[in-house]
């Protein structure tokens, strides 16, 4: 298997409920390999084995597997851990071994009820929304989307702007985020946004260089190209700067800071508290 082939993960995210604690701990996890490219293909509310065989007929054409699933009840986890074995892919039970270490303690038997941990409560219902939003609208695949987001966020290639689009969707942020290139046109509906809802995202060169770098030795290829080249960065971060400074946006550098550091000065300066 080549490296590039690596490169890409297909994390499957199969559960009888809508599946947020799976698809949380696969986000928590793929933000730590930010030069991956992780797609998400979730199964929400898999609740009987006619639909799980349809799921495991889905999945068979992707390569580089993992599935994550939350089940509850034991008839549908057996033919999951079947399908791993068979097909020799990864996989996280997020379930059973919590269930299993409450049932030793207890000293009694799970309810194996479906759904016992959500509240079907409006601010449940709206981070799903969340969710989908920023997966609808990663990478400016939709320009309408920057009108209707809650925070917006560019920047370059390799500032963390689809992991930080999920981990502000699950603080029920609506999130659309647009890579920049230096002498492509930005769409005219940036410039209709409150400049308070738009974040411009940075980076140190040294860091952005050698994150790049990487990436390319990752791929097998020579990581002495254009898109790692210092004079080449640099052109992107004065190219984005400048738009930042047009814009009037919050501007954040996300060098040495995780995820969830960026994310918190992001919900400080939009005013919102932690959920």
């Amino acid at each position: 298997m080549s490296q590039e082939t690596k490169k890409e993960v297909n994390i499957i995210i199969i559960s009888d409920s809508a599946g947020d604690t799976a698809f949380n701990n696969a986000i928590a996890a793929a933000a730590q390999f930010p030069d991956a490219q992780v797609n998400y293909r979730r199964y929400p509310f898999i609740t009987d084995k006619n639909k799980l065989d349809n799921v495991f007929e889905e999945i068979e054409q992707y390569s580089n597997l993992i599935i994550i699933y939350s089940l509850v009840k034991d008839e549908m986890q057996i033919p999951v851990i079947r399908f791993v074995r068979e097909h020799k892919v990864q996989s996280v039970d997020i379930l059973s071994p919590a269930i299993e270490s409450l049932q030793k303690v207890t000293g009694m038997r799970p309810l194996e009820k479906i759904g016992a941990q959500h509240k079907m409560n409006q601010h449940y219902f709206d981070r799903i929304s969340a969710m989908e939003f920023a997966v609808m609208y990663d990478d400016g695949k939709d320009p309408k989307g920057f009108l209707e987001a809650d925070v917006v966020l560019l920047g370059v290639s390799r500032t963390s702007k689809t992991p930080l689009s999920l981990f502000l969707a699950n603080k029920n942020l609506k999130v659309a985020n647009l890579p920049l290139v230096p002498d492509t046109h930005i769409p005219k509906e940036i410039y209709k946004i409150n400049p308070k809802k738009i974040i411009g995202l940075t980076n140190d060169l040294s860091v952005l260089n050698e994150i790049r770098r990487q990436r390319m030795i990752s791929y097998g290829l020579n990581p002495n190209t254009t898109y790692s080249n210092t004079d080449s960065i640099k052109a992107e971060l004065d190219s984005a700067k400048k738009l930042y400074d047009k814009l009037g946006c919050f501007v954040i550098n996300v060098a040495h800071r995780s995820i969830e550091e960026t994310a918190a000065l992001i919900m400080n300066h939009l005013g919102i508290e932690e959920q």
